[in-house]
């Protein structure tokens, strides 16, 4: 433990710098656990990553406001798009704080903390000692160079699996490894990916003039693309007009703050195209592409699209979910980097239900093979049969809930 304490104090001095020039005394008062509200009420703290695993959380979310009302949550992501996605939907949120003991007990003190549950791969081993009720795991993941870094310190990762009440993996593998690494096996639950419980919201309903801008057979969508992904999009998007003119592109990066550079890239080698930005209101009319550089809006870009290419999965990042994007029936595209989702990629691409592709002139091939709608339409729905899931959300939120009684409960 004491080099776990030593590490996370560089760690933590590492992150207060960047917090200073972020967000200044703000935000290293909320990264040191000084965020708080004046109702004392307790609370239920779940944390993400960022983005994606609190969207992956959304079902969880949603069954828990529902079945707990009396035990609010209080969210808090390592990321600022996070904290803001999580306000979007009315819940209380906050940066996390640093997994130091000062700072998470401050922070357990200010919201009145009464448990936790983590999503994915977030253990912190002074997050877990200090908790003041049961400790939670979702959608947990463990991969064989994370169980390798685990397993230099025997000792500090059985005390931290050791207070973990309730774990459900969301692959064989990792709860192996996690059971390898002290995890009790009482505490072991149903192996569940829960991003693979994602609906689309009943009320999505595309704006008529977007609709009529972005028609979904013409429309294909790259989602949630870092900076190693777009030099690739751009050029892949140049090509595939030549053999489709009418072809429209919707750009969501996974940063808005990409937007500028993105926006510069794309009018510089498609001069001719319009480019409409969704954080400037442009007018979609007549435009050929979308820059969806804003939050929140994921499931209308989907919506919209016939084609999906799931970004992060061109350079080393392990791409995002194709959960979300089969739901919505897309024919699904992804490059060779798939390590977090590599089961659900793994029976897409042997079934034939999503296409690989290794660079521009890929990309390019594959949206002009994909031009027919019915060919579209043929991958998603054979997509969506492959990724539905095979747990019931009920039956795990039961699990998650026996550990919380109601408040007022016998």
């Amino acid at each position: 433990m004491i080099v776990y304490r030593v590490l996370i104090s560089l760690f933590a001095a590492v992150q207060l710098l960047r917090a200073a020039r972020r967000g200044g005394r703000a935000e290293i008062a909320a990264r040191l656990g000084r965020s708080g509200t004046s109702a004392r009420t307790p609370r239920l703290w779940l944390h993400a990553a960022s983005n994606g695993e609190l969207a992956s959380a959304r079902p969880v979310i949603e069954a828990w406001r529902a079945a707990r009302p009396g035990l609010p949550l209080v969210v808090t992501c390592n990321s600022e798009s996070g904290v803001a996605l999580a306000r979007s939907w009315g819940l209380d949120a906050a940066p996390a704080p640093l997994d130091l003991r000062h700072a998470v007990s401050r922070f357990c003190t200010n919201w009145f903390v009464a448990g936790h549950i983590a999503m994915e791969s977030e253990l912190w081993p002074n997050r877990f000692a200090q908790i003041p009720g049961p400790v939670v795991v979702l959608g947990a993941r463990m991969s064989a160079r994370s169980a390798r870094g685990w397993g230099r310190f025997p000792g500090l990762a059985s005390r931290t699996l050791g207070r973990v009440a309730f774990l459900s993996a969301q692959d064989a593998a990792s709860r192996d490894r996690l059971v390898a690494l002290g995890l009790p096996a009482a505490a072991t639950g149903p192996v569940a990916d829960l991003k693979a419980f994602y609906a689309p919201p009943a009320d999505l309903a595309p704006d008529p003039a977007l609709a009529e801008a972005f028609p979904r057979a013409e429309t294909w969508l790259a989602a949630s693309i870092h900076e190693e992904d777009e030099a690739m999009v751009v050029a892949a998007h140049a090509r595939a007009l030549q053999q489709r003119p009418g072809l429209r592109l919707i750009v969501a990066p996974r940063h808005p703050r990409r937007g500028d550079a993105l926006h510069a890239a794309l009018s510089a080698a498609l001069p001719g195209t319009r480019v409409a930005r969704r954080s400037a209101v442009d007018d979609p009319a007549g435009a050929g592409i979308l820059l969806a550089d804003t939050l929140g809006e994921m499931p209308l870009w989907y919506a919209l699209s016939g084609v999906v290419f799931v970004g992060g999965t061109t350079g080393t990042r392990g791409g995002h979910t194709p959960y979300e994007p089969a739901r919505f029936g897309a024919a699904l595209l992804h490059g060779p980097d798939t390590a977090n989702f590599r089961a659900p990629f793994a029976a897409l691409d042997a079934a034939g239900a999503a296409i690989e592709v290794t660079d521009a002139d890929a990309l390019a091939a594959a949206l002009g093979a994909l031009a027919d709608p019915g060919r579209q339409r043929a991958l998603g729905t054979e997509a969506a049969r492959l990724l539905r899931p095979e747990t019931d959300l009920d039956a795990l939120m039961q699990r998650v809930l026996a550990h919380f009684p109601a408040p007022g409960a016998a």
